[in-house]
Parts: structure tokens; sequence; C-alpha cells
């Protein structure tokens, strides 16, 4: 090696010892005739002193620079000692310097804060730079100790890792996949796999009992901040296992993760709740249980209403139900209005609300509500002076969705006036489980699985397969932390005879093209398939709510744009007719 301590390993026990250090010019001092430059590598800094013969060849010197020195470790003068470093108590006199590459000046400022004020698209361009901010390089750091986490964990457990296929066949009755032309089997396509699903499966059929895989997944979907085209999930799958196993087994995994990364201890078990408590109390199957603000059901009480659009919906069958954003009776006409927009988004035909101000409720629809439903939604709400109460109408999926939506929008509110706080590391981990195994679909006129179509019944709710779909719950789950699924999975299907009858009978998809999708697994499952299940959950998720950050593209090295573009390499790029002429491929542009 070049160097034989790194820049933040020294200290006032290794005084007049000669080192060699290599690195970065992190800054740059002259102090007439004495020059001081902070050297700087991925463990930290330490100060190097350059004069007599050297400090001319140091005046030449810009930040970023990457140096050697050699040089003899001094006690700094009292009045320089940094508290702040593990190497503040020290400098090395340097005697050697060798220049490897002199820098430009960087676009933009390679510290946290000037980092965090330019364009992201500018970070990204120069990523190779913004990787050498000190968070960035945290980032990546804790990236690592998770990924390490899991694996030391599934070792310990007996899991064995195995790699599976990128390449697959395309099966779009899911996320939109990408598609991989074969240049040796003229107009056929591999499909990139979205997850490792269906080899997981086969896996336990194998016998390997007990999988595990940092796994590669490509989905051609819309980018946000908190979704890439490619990501990495922590696959796993078990033999001989239930929903139990699969609790006690995952929750001391994320046990193992928070005490090796953030030396926090976790409580376990984690709450759970069922899927139809989760939509009533919150709106969401996600939900974020730091705060309140919990929805209210109504639907009994305006039956007889003399409020026509509430009776109208709650005697076709719909829900009618409230929530008590205390506190925010200060809202303004646009906040207002920007809330009644996002409740339009989903259906609503509006945001019917009530505030209370000076013992008043204000609101247009209050001249329709009786004594005894004033009472009842006072009593049932606690509401009192200064509250703000929002209401939805609609079938119950879409009026919980609603309020779910406007619950958030109205927690930020709170927030941002300082009668909330919401602590990113206020760790509210909880399982949503009893899911529905069948939703149904009025686009296609049939029932779509609500988690994939490997997913096994609840035992007792098998036999509604063939009456009433909806009614069956699916052995499935969600991990949930802060508003945020982790992850998700199953107890899977494995008789072939229900297998079968899923695909062909409740889902309707034709025998001949369950044949050519999912033939080779059906035939797995007659060669002695052993019970089993499994859960998969966002790697790069997980370490940003670990790196406290919101955006996924702050944990990965190198991430695409929303655009799905990569700023740097500047891909994607046309081709050229020689390639597409030998995969048979041509392209028609749009107008």
């Amino acid at each position: 090696m070049l160097r034989t301590h790194h820049c933040a390993q020294l200290t006032s026990a290794d005084l007049g010892t000669t080192v060699s250090l290599v690195g970065w010019v992190d800054s740059i001092r002259d102090h007439g005739g004495i020059i001081f430059v902070d050297l700087r590598d991925r463990k930290g800094i330490t100060q190097v002193k350059f004069d007599s013969s050297l400090r001319e060849q140091a005046t030449h010197l810009k930040d970023e620079s990457v140096i050697g020195i050699t040089g003899k470790v001094e006690v700094r003068p009292a009045d320089m000692v940094n508290r702040n470093l593990p190497t503040g108590e020290i400098e090395v006199d340097a005697t050697g310097l060798t220049v490897h590459n002199l820098s430009d000046t960087p676009p933009f400022p390679l510290t946290d804060a000037g980092g965090d004020k330019v364009n992201e698209d500018l970070r990204l361009t120069y990523r190779y730079l913004d990787l050498r901010r000190p968070k960035m390089r945290k980032n990546l750091a804790v990236r690592h100790r998770a990924t390490k986490a899991v694996r030391d964990y599934f070792d310990a457990q007996e899991f064995i890792e195995v790699e599976t296929p990128a390449l697959f066949k395309s099966t779009p009755e899911g996320a939109r996949e990408y598609l991989v032309p074969s240049r040796i089997h003229p107009g056929q396509f591999y499909a990139l796999s979205q997850s490792p699903q269906q080899f997981k499966q086969i896996l336990m059929v194998a016998g390997v009992e007990k999988y595990f895989q940092i796994a590669r997944c490509f989905r051609d979907e819309d980018l946000r901040a908190d979704r890439q085209m490619e990501f990495t999930q922590v696959d796993v799958e078990a033999s001989f296992i239930d929903r139990e196993g699969i609790y006690a087994l995952f929750e001391g995994m994320l046990k193992k993760v928070w005490k090796d990364v953030l030396d926090h201890d976790l409580p376990t078990p984690f709450p759970r709740l069922v899927f139809h408590e989760a939509m009533n109390r919150y709106g969401v199957d996600k939900p974020d249980v730091r705060f309140g603000l919990e929805l209210q059901d109504f639907t009994g009480l305006f039956k007889t209403s003399s409020f026509k659009v509430f009776a109208s919906t709650a005697t076709a069958g719909g829900a009618v139900k409230a929530l008590n954003a205390k506190g925010l009776a200060d809202l303004t006409q646009g906040e207002i209005k920007a809330l009644e927009e996002i409740a339009k988004s989903l259906g609503a035909r509006g945001l019917a609300f009530i505030k209370v101000e000076g013992g008043e409720w204000k609101s247009p629809i209050v001249k329709f509500f009786s004594e005894a439903e004033k009472a009842a939604l006072t009593a049932q709400l606690g509401i009192t002076d200064g509250d703000m109460v929002f209401f939805a109408a609609a079938p119950w999926e879409q009026a919980c969705a609603i309020l779910g939506r406007i619950r958030l929008e109205a927690a930020q509110l709170l927030v941002k006036r300082g009668k909330l706080t919401l602590r990113p590391d206020d760790w509210q981990f909880l399982w949503v489980v009893d899911f529905p195994l069948m939703s149904y679909d009025e686009a296609r006129g049939g029932y779509a699985a609500t988690h994939h179509p490997f997913t096994a019944p609840v035992p007792e709710d098998a036999a509604f397969l063939d009456s009433d779909p909806k009614k069956v719950r699916g052995q499935h789950y969600d991990v949930v932390l802060n508003g945020m699924e982790l992850g998700g999975g199953s107890i899977r299907i494995h008789q072939p005879a229900l297998q079968k009858k899923d695909f062909e009978e409740v889902l309707k998809i034709p025998a001949d093209v369950v044949e050519s999708r999912f033939g080779y697994m059906l035939k797995a499952l007659t060669y002695g398939a052993p019970p089993h299940g499994g859960i998969a959950f966002g790697l790069d998720r997980m370490c940003a709510l670990l790196c406290g950050t919101t955006s996924i593209r702050d944990v990965i090295a190198f991430p695409k744009t929303q655009k799905g573009q990569c700023l740097m390499t500047q891909s994607p790029t046309p081709v050229t007719e020689k390639q597409l002429k030998e995969l048979h491929i041509r392209t028609v542009l749009p107008e």
C-alpha cells in the first residue's frame, strides 16, 4: 500500500513516527510561509504541514487533488488543537510530497451543506464527486453494514444464498417488464426478472428448504423518490413454515439490522393490524401510527339524516367517515382548496368539512345536521374549539382512501405549524395481515389477485373460492414502518390442483395461457412440493430509513432520475442499425 496509516488513525501516541498518507486535498491554508493541508481519505482527515523546500510545491495544490505525503508526526500547538477530530492533537510535518493527480475546480462544493443546496441533476451528473461528500459516504457505509447484517442473520439461521437468473420469461400480468430480445432466437424475448418469486418456489420443490438472496430486480415503472427501475430486495423463502414462523424470523432479522447499524433495540413482537381495521382506522394498508387522527365511521348515524348526500351513500351500501384534524381550524382557504383537490383526485366530488372556531361550527353542511347528529359527532370525534373535521361519503374502500390521504396531509400541516412532531427515528413497526385474497377488477370484469396468484387462502376461507371469492382472506402479510411498506410476502399454494383452480376458475386465465406461462411450475408442484412461504423487502427503502433520507436515490450509488436516465453516463442512448439488425428488430419512434 502507498500508506502506512489512514487519515483518521494518527494520535498523540504516534508522536515522532515517520508515516505515509494518501488522499484528497480537503482544504488548503497559507499561514505566512507555512502551508497547511487537510488531507482526507474515506476514514477521516489529518492536518499536514508544508514548510521549507516543500512549500513551493504545495502552493500549486488545489482542492480535491490526490496526493501522497511522507513525514513525521508532531504535536499541534495548543491553540491549533481541534477537539472535533480524532487526529486533532497532531499534525504531520511533510518531508515528501507526491502529486498523483491535480483536480479541476469541482462544479459544486463537496460538503454536505454545499451539495444539498445544488440541483439533484447536477449531483447525479457528477455522481463520482457527490459520493465524496461525508453524508453520501456514510450512506454507502450504512447500506454495507445493513446488507452484511442481513447475510449474517440468515447464515446463522442456516439459510442458503442462491442466485437466480436475471433473464426470465415474460409474465405480463404483473408490473410492466423490461424485455430483452434474443439474438439466437429471432422474434423471441427474455424479460428482466421483476422478482425471483417463481424461482424461489421452485427451490422449495428442489428441497433447499431455506433460501435467501440479495436480489437485483427490474420493473419498467414510472419513478419517484422511493422507486427505481432497478432495485434491490432481500428475498426469503422457507419450507415447513407458517405465518407465525415468518413473523418471528423476519422480526429477528430487522432487530439485528437495527442493532448492528444504529445500536437500537427494536421491541418485538411487532403489533399486528388486520387489513380491514387498518383501512377503517387509518384509510391505508400501510399506516403511519406515530400519530392519531384516526378515521371514525358514521354510516349508521347518517342513514336517516336530512343531509341527502350522506344519507343516500349510507343507504346504498357505502360509507360515511369522518376525521378530526385537531388544531387545524386555522387552515387558510388556499390550504383547504389544496386538500379538496387531493380528495377529488381520489374520486371525491368535493371535501365536506366543519371548522370549529369561537365555539361555532362553520360549514355549509351544518344546517342539515340534527342536534342528535351534532352530539354524536362531538362525542365520537372529541370535537373542541380549534378543530377541523373532514368527511368522506363514498363506497367503503374509496371513503377510507380519501380520508386516509387527508389524514397524512393534515399531519404535515400540523408539523408545519409546530403542533405535531414526527420523529424519523420513532421506529413504529407493525404487520398488516388478513388481506383479501382477491379483488374485483371492474375494467376486466373479473377477479384479480391482490398480492400474486401463488398466495394461499386462509384455510377456513377456502370454501368461498367457489361462491364468493371476495370473502376469502389470503395468507399475505406486509411489514410496515412509519407509513412505508418495507416488504411483503405470503404462504404459497403448494397443492397443484388448488393452484390450477386459482388460475383457471377464479382468475379466469385460459388454460392454454396458464400452460404457456406457468406450466413448468404446475408440473413441479406435482412432484412432492412442501408447504412453504416467504417474504421480500426493499433493501433500498430500508437503507433510506436507516439513513434518515426520504429518497432511495441517496442510498443507491448510481441511481436513475425520475425520467429513467443516468445523467453521468448519459444513458439510455440510441444503438446502431447493425445492432438492431443482429437482433431482428426495427424501432418505430412516436410522431
